[in-house]
């Protein structure tokens, strides 16, 4: 009988907690643990303060003493607020953050000491680089690397620590983080944007791309948790029978939230709040035991650093509830898995949403302008946007009935897209005034100035618009919002300088006005990408058939999607848009085909460890009961025993046959692994992994799961789906 598992159990089925209490008016605690540009304007000199805004909003250089004065008072801030030490906050490509804390104490002769904390401490640190993923820019026996301070993400507290934001990147100036090469993609979408605005507005000055992400996730019993090694090693359930009731009654989304777990979000939210990610939503999801929150849209930099926050906090407040949070996009067979929809738009230094139509025709082409850019952005570059998204984790989820599938598409609604199929019918060329006429008062006029009743909302496509921002729907769960943010960002700063050199050079080369050239390069773009919009059911059959025919790409495995990442039109994409050099493309690119290498590793040595030191021996010691219970029938009633004694003899039968087949399939297990390491390069690793172990995976597992439901309940090692999904 397995004790520990009705221990976990009983553990679980029995805590007692006291109830988070929120603190009254949360609006003070805002921002409270963060060293926010209100408290700087508090704490600096006036000259300092703007020096610090000129780095921030325009990269502009820092003077030593204008950081040592930064220094000083965010020291001093810090001490205020309890902080005894320091760290450069950064984001490796292990996809977590990192950090290493400093004291700010520092010994003074006749044992005395002082605090302290300068410029030179702010702006850059040494950190070891040799043990984070470096895709093979660096050397094991290299160990410089260095953080430098990111002006533009305010300082803030984790406990006794005041963490600084910074970009990690290599001794030869490779970047070596998810950060670095974010801000250049922002900057480059900056520039690109920013030129195209001035058509309709030469007062715009800057461009800000901004993102809402929305994250699921599940919540477990801690205790339960640990009796699953499964989860423990690779943060998703490998073996496990579904329960009878699932998600199939639909009666958890959006239903009220259990009580401990709502007494873990409001902490979490308190947390979020101290640091002022702007958390607005909570609520069930679909599958039981999951939940979503979202914050308020914020600057893809800053929301990219508070999704890291959220996780890291999650984690850390989820164990003083005895809770576990799963973010795998699929920790649960048989139900819903989690994505992170990253929601995106592009709004002006002036707070105008470019991807919101206006009132009146001038802002509504403005709105068509960067909305049909975004759209043939996405078009062309598909294949990009698939591998920014493509995990061992997501290949589980896309395509699953409960995400989008791989094929990239966009969905615009019926209003827009009828919009879209009239101006494609607008003349080639210059306008007549009677083709001016409709097009403002009947076609662009008439975009309702607010989309977001009109447009429906499709779950299952990939990327959608969704009245006033995209929502790139395919993210996973676990997934660092940087990735796709970006290539994103990327794509679109190359389509919009793309675009405005057309523009450009209609009105130059035909002399036509500004408005007709706008709208015949829209028309042209319109033309050349409409096969990647889609308005229909992204799960169905047809569907995929549809998209082939369309030429629309379908990797539906991470090693496929990531072989098109370093394309060489890829690579020179983002090479003239500064974002990543050849080397660091490629080595991120090494980066994830070993990640999804070693996660593969990790989930067939820990099934088969699973399997054979636990499933088989408990279905051993059942068929042991069995046979013991039939030998005695047998004493008992003498040859007439066999009528008696059918059911058990069918079932011992059964149980041979499942034993002798998982047999099978862990020595073929055994041997195609071998086979799969043994490959040279590290993409055909991941293609044998992906072709040739992951059905080997999932025969094993089915054969344990029907070997789950006819072994004795007592005997079974592991916490069932029925325990695992519905303790409260």
């Amino acid at each position: 009988m397995s004790n520990s598992r009705f221990k976990a159990l009983d553990i679980a089925l029995n805590r007692e907690l006291k109830p988070f209490e929120v603190p009254a008016h949360l609006s003070e605690l805002y921002g409270n643990n963060v060293f926010s540009e209100h408290l700087m304007q508090e704490y600096l000199t006036k000259e300092a303060f703007i020096k610090w805004q000129g780095a921030a909003c325009k990269g502009e250089k820092m003077s030593r003493e204008i950081a040592d004065q930064i220094a000083i008072a965010m020291k001093d801030w810090a001490l205020s607020c309890g902080a005894t030490h320091y760290t450069h906050w950064f984001q490796p490509l292990t996809g977590a953050t990192a950090e290493k804390h400093d004291a700010f104490i520092s010994p003074m002769p006749a044992g005395r000491a002082i605090e302290r904390f300068h410029g030179a401490m702010l702006i850059q640190q040494e950190p070891d680089a040799s043990s984070f993923p470096s895709g093979g820019i660096r050397n094991t026996f290299e160990a410089r690397g260095y953080t430098a301070w990111d002006p533009s993400s305010p300082a803030f507290l984790i406990g006794t620590t005041l963490c600084i934001p910074t970009i990690f990147v290599s001794y030869t100036g490779e970047a070596l983080d998810y950060k670095t090469p974010l801000l250049r993609a922002l900057s480059a979408v900056n520039t690109a944007a920013t030129q195209v605005v001035k058509y309709f507005n030469k007062d715009i000055r800057n461009v800000n791309a901004t993102l809402g992400w929305e994250q699921e996730y599940f919540l477990i019993d801690e205790a339960l948790f640990h009796q699953r090694p499964d989860l423990v090693f690779s943060g998703r359930t490998l073996l496990g029978h579904a329960p009878a009731k699932g998600q199939q009654l639909e009666d958890h989304y959006f239903g009220s939230i259990p009580q401990r777990a709502m007494d873990f979000i409001k902490e979490l939210e308190v947390e979020c709040i101290r640091l002022a990610i702007p958390v607005a939503t909570r609520h069930n999801e679909v599958a039981p035991n999951q939940f979503e929150l979202a914050p308020i849209f914020e600057e893809v930099n800053l929301a990219v650093d508070h999704n890291s926050l959220l996780m890291d906090a999650m984690d850390r407040l989820a164990r003083r509830h005895h809770f576990k949070v799963l973010l795998h996009e699929k920790p649960f067979a048989g139900v819903n898995g989690s994505g992170k929809h990253n929601n995106w738009s592009l709004a002006t230094d002036s707070g105008e949403n470019l991807l919101a139509p206006g009132k009146n025709p001038k802002k509504n082409l403005q709105f068509l302008t960067f909305f049909i850019n975004t759209i043939k952005a996405v078009h062309d570059y598909a294949d990009l946007l698939r591998a920014s998204i493509a995990s061992l984790g997501n290949d589980h989820r896309l395509g699953a009935n409960e995400a989008p599938p791989a094929i990239i598409s966009v969905f615009v609604g019926d209003h827009l897209k009828k919009v879209v199929d009239d101006l494609e019918k607008i003349t080639k060329g210059k306008l007549s005034a009677d083709e001016k006429t409709e097009l403002k008062l009947h076609i662009i006029g008439k975009i309702p100035p607010i989309l977001l009743d009109n447009t429906d909302r499709n779950r299952t496509s990939p990327f959608a618009f969704t009245g006033n921002k995209f929502e790139f729907r395919a993210v996973g769960a676990s997934a660092h919002c940087a990735e796709p943010m970006i290539a994103l960002n990327t794509i679109v700063a190359q389509q919009l300088i793309d675009f405005k050199k057309d523009v450009d050079q209609l009105i130059e080369n035909k002399a036509m006005k500004k408005d007709d050239a706008i709208l015949n390069v829209l028309r042209e773009y319109i033309e050349s990408s409409k096969k990647i919009i889609f308005e229909g059911d992204g799960y169905s059959a047809n569907w995929i058939k549809e998209a082939q025919k369309k030429g629309l790409s379908n990797h539906t495995t991470t090693p496929v999607a990531l072989e098109h990442e370093i394309r060489k039109e890829y690579i020179h994409l983002f090479e003239k848009n500064g974002v990543l050099s050849e080397r660091e493309l490629k080595a991120r690119s090494e980066i994830k085909f070993e990640k999804y290498v070693k996660l593969f590793t990790i989930e067939a040595e820990v099934l088969a460890d699973m399997v054979r030191n636990y499933v088989l021996p408990a279905a051993l010691r059942y068929q042991t009961q069995l046979i013991e219970n039939v030998k005695g029938l047998k004493e008992i009633y003498g040859k007439d025993f066999k009528p008696l004694a059918k059911n058990q003899s069918d079932l011992i039968a059964v149980l041979s046959g499942r034993f002798s087949e998982i047999g099978d399939l862990l020595g073929k297990l055994d041997e195609e692994r071998k086979k799969a390491l043994a490959h040279s390069k590290i993409s055909e690793k991941a293609k044998a992994f992906s072709e040739h172990i992951r059905p080997l995976l999932e025969k094993i597992r089915s054969e344990s799961d029907a070997l789950e439901m006819i072994t004795e309940d007592a005997l079974w090692p592991f916490p069932k789906y029925r325990e695992l999904l519905f303790i409260r």
